[in-house]
């Protein structure tokens, strides 16, 4: 049986033991590149799973991330930094990883192979209709996710699977998949590297795009951060000033007014009258700062 694309040897790892540091670190990067450039395939596909995510978020249901060992650290770091990057509530977001929160400290391989680990953690979830899982696997193949993905269509979740090897048992029970086809590993198996690069990238566009859909994106501005150090209320102000055309004092001043809401903040410097109806602006265009703007007379797409 041939090996998945991710355990096969590199054509160019003959020897690579042998070589001068440089050409190590070259290889390494060559691999990197080339791992990167295997998402491009798959816009089509992330531009849908982005949508199915968006439309979970903005009826209130929850996005699931479900993986193990390196796919795993890949989800979470995209899992954890919505609600700061993004505004998303903490409570939608919601972290399925083979062997929990002690592969923070020890990722062992072990959990990946537990499907009762994945039945525990589905069933404490809470997962149900509405809601949706992504399911991240390099190999397709990992029991813990294929196992959670399986109860995850049981009970009516939404699954987008993402994979990097074709004909993946995860990609074909899906209801949405994105295969990132990365070739062989510099290191065999060792998904770590180009995979898991690819994953991040991957993951990265779909949250992204997740959040336009949103409209917590406006132009380069992530509108709906929150702002909870000093960097990022430095960077509300910036936004703030910079959209609405005001300066630091006046951005300041909205931004209390509006307790930290950046999209608030620029509704009230382009003159709506007060909070109520500001808030009244964003509920009625679904959280779109610029559809919100709009309504109210401030059409140019350049602001």
């Amino acid at each position: 049986m041939k090996p998945a694309n991710t355990e096969q040897l590199h054509d160019q790892a003959s020897g690579l033991d042998m070589r001068p540091e440089t050409g190590i670190l070259s290889a390494l990067l060559a691999g990197q590149r080339v791992a990167i450039d295997c998402v491009e395939p798959a816009i089509d596909s992330i531009g849908k799973a982005a949508g199915i995510a968006a439309a979970t978020i903005s009826s209130g249901n929850r996005l699931a991330f479900a993986a193990a060992g390196s796919s795993g650290l890949m989800a979470m770091a995209d899992a954890l930094e919505l609600p700061g990057t993004f505004g998303i509530n903490k409570s939608q977001i919601v972290i399925l990883m083979a062997g929990g929160a002690a592969s923070l400290s020890s990722l062992e391989g072990g959990p990946e192979d537990r499907e009762d680990l994945a039945v525990d953690d589905f069933n404490n979830s809470g997962l149900g209709k509405g809601d949706c899982l992504l399911a991240v696997s390099a190999s397709g193949s990992t029991p813990y996710v294929l196992a959670m993905a399986r109860l995850a269509l049981i009970n009516d979740v939404t699954v987008i699977g993402i994979a990097n090897n074709p004909q993946a048992p995860l990609l074909q029970m899906a209801d949405e998949t994105i295969l990132v086809a990365t070739p062989a590993e510099l290191i065999a198996g060792s998904t770590r590297l180009g995979a898991a690069s690819a994953q991040k990238v991957a993951l990265n566009m779909l949250s992204t795009l997740m959040a336009v859909k949103l409209g917590h994106i406006y132009n380069g501005y992530m509108v709906n951060l929150r702002a909870d150090n000093e960097k990022l209320r430095q960077r509300a102000l910036r936004m703030v000033a910079e959209i609405a055309e005001c300066d630091n004092k006046t951005a300041s001043l909205l931004l209390e007014k509006s307790k930290g809401s950046v999209k608030l903040a620029i509704l009230l410097a382009s003159g709506v009258s007060d909070l109520k109806q500001a808030e009244k602006y964003l509920d009625r265009a679904g959280q779109n700062l610029r559809t919100a703007l709009a309504e109210h007379g401030r059409t140019n797409p350049s602001h």
